[in-house]
């Protein structure tokens, strides 16, 4: 029996990284999660122990902290392309390098009905997202967003479903659909206003979601996806993850009361989880964009 070592990767996980951009009296943050992931030449450390090949966890640490005080962050996917050419062109042993950022969103408080200067509230769980992978002569750019918790309390139903003996659930033409969207699409090319792009996909998404009368949560995830590549021509794909957040009508008539669609009662699990990809056919391949993450 031969046994071999099959496809590998390393890297530092989730480097916190805030970075203060002071111009003048008005500061600007970053607040950012980086993680690295190196793919080459790895044989030799995994079989024998020899490091030579191996760029240390802690350098690739170092390198994220020094790229955002020498260059600067800008865009995330910028930031993650920087990082990722480094790593492939600096080291010879390193054939491809992934970097995977989130980036965490503040807004300014506002003070006297004007923005403060340097004070910041955290505006929600939500978080910007992209997963550069970089070759030496190519990279693949997926950006996307995560926990993007949205709710509409009607135009949505659900009927028709199969029922057997097991089936509890009634059918219902009027009910409240909730999600946490998390989206992640890939980029055809890296020539892209990244900042722009992100705001209208986000912009989308939600407008899909909100106008879309839903027959189910799997008809409302292809339209928001099909409304995405229909706008955006530099997006190849997206692939959408929907948790059904459920709220189940509250039973009132022991107490005497009606409920007209108006009680909820909101269960966190367990849940419905919806997810599905949306792409175009004449998409250029996909390459290593998704590969490992």
């Amino acid at each position: 029996m031969a046994i071999t070592l099959g496809p590998n990767q390393y890297g530092k996980a989730e480097v916190r990284l805030v970075a203060v951009t002071r111009t003048g009296e008005v500061h600007h943050i970053k607040d950012l999660t980086v993680s690295t992931a190196l793919r080459g030449d790895l044989a030799a450390t995994h079989l024998t122990g020899e490091n030579a090949a191996v760029v240390a966890t802690d350098t690739q640490k170092n390198t994220v902290y020094a790229f955002a005080k020498e260059g600067g962050i800008g865009e995330i996917e910028d930031f993650a392309l920087r990082l990722g050419r480094h790593f492939t062109g600096e080291f010879a042993s390193i054939g491809e390098a992934r970097i995977m950022i989130d980036e965490h969103g503040w807004d300014r408080i506002s003070v006297d009905g004007k923005p403060h200067d340097h004070s910041f509230s955290r505006t929600s769980d939500e978080k910007r997202t992209t997963a550069v992978t970089v070759q030496p002569h190519r990279a693949w750019v997926v950006s996307g967003l995560r926990d993007l918790v949205v709710l509409k309390s009607t135009g949505s139903e659900f009927h028709g479903f199969p029922k057997d003996k097991y089936t509890t659930l009634a059918e219902t033409d009027d009910r409240v659909l909730a999600t946490a969207v998390s989206a992640r699409w890939r980029y055809q090319g890296t020539e892209i206003d990244w900042r722009k792009s992100f705001g209208e996909i986000r912009r989308i998404l939600l407008e899909t979601f909100a106008t879309k009368q839903s027959l189910s949560l799997q008809q409302t995830l292809y339209s928001m996806g099909e409304a995405v590549l229909r706008q955006r021509p530099e997006v190849a794909e997206i692939r959408l993850s929907m948790p059904n957040k459920h709220h189940f009508l509250v039973d009132l008539s022991p107490f005497g009361l009606t409920n007209d669609n108006e009680v909820f009662y909101a269960a966190d699990r367990p849940y419905g989880l919806i997810e599905g990809t949306v792409l175009r056919d004449d998409a250029e391949d996909p390459g290593p964009a998704w590969e490992l993450g």
